[in-house]
């Protein structure tokens, strides 16, 4: 399959950062990586095979950015405040950076969000944050709470970065628009996660697929089988 490998200076996070992209065209996916996960990561754990299929085929582009994690929510040396700043820096960067210019250099108008784990709660952030730029999310064994990163520091950016919390209060019409799975396992550490989006979801009307996959762990094997499972849901002309 056809690999690029990109690498920018990002104004908004004032560094260079670094993205993979899979496939010479096709439906835009934005992958996130797992907790401090490099740009690589979905390449290296066999994510990116487990789509060949599709990329092959032209049906699908995928995008793998860098993470920002070690300098936002990881990041125990530097007060949440600016833990939560260096996060919203990096929605900024994934939006005007990477997602409008899809949207300017292809003739779809919106993209498909994934990720697994940690990258589940990126995916899902900035797809109810942003539902008009979002078709399809793909969250498997997310999570989906960042409460814990933050010592107990309140700040408005704290719960319009928490999905939990600002999605019961959000009225964009878009949202309802999206295909929405949230994928797990009933051994997955963070079922109780998605147990949680998957009530306020159904709170709210917002049809979704929550799949429970059964005696599976946190773990690529079973995000491999999800993946293309959930690709398939994509309406390709």
């Amino acid at each position: 399959m056809h690999e690029e490998y990109l690498k920018w200076f990002s104004p908004h996070l004032q560094r260079d950062v670094e993205m993979l992209v899979f496939g010479h065209a096709g439906y835009p996916v934005v992958i996130f990586p797992t907790s401090k996960g490099s740009f690589h990561e979905n390449r290296d754990m066999g994510l990116i095979k487990s789509a060949q299929w599709y990329i092959d085929q032209g049906l699908i582009k995928i995008y793998c950015p860098i993470s920002n994690d070690a300098d936002s929510f990881y990041n125990k040396n530097i007060h949440p405040h600016q833990r939560i700043q260096n996060h919203v820096a990096y929605d900024k960067m994934i939006c005007h950076e990477i997602v409008e210019r899809i949207r300017l250099n292809t003739a779809v108008a919106k993209v498909v969000m994934a990720g697994c784990s940690f990258g589940g709660y990126h995916a899902a952030n900035f797809a109810f944050r942003h539902p008009g730029y979002v078709s399809h999310m793909f969250s498997m064994s997310g999570a989906f709470d960042i409460r814990n990163f933050m010592d107990g520091y309140q700040h408005d950016d704290i719960f319009y970065n928490n999905p939990l919390e600002y999605l019961p209060g959000l009225n964009d019409q878009e949202l309802w628009k999206m295909d929405i799975v949230l994928g797990t396992s009933n051994w997955d550490i963070c079922f109780d996660a998605n147990i949680k989006l998957h009530d306020t979801l159904r709170a709210k009307n917002v049809s979704h697929w929550f799949d429970v996959r059964q005696n599976r762990q946190h773990d690529w094997d079973v995000w491999k089988e999800m993946f293309p499972h959930y690709l398939s849901r994509i309406k390709f002309n």
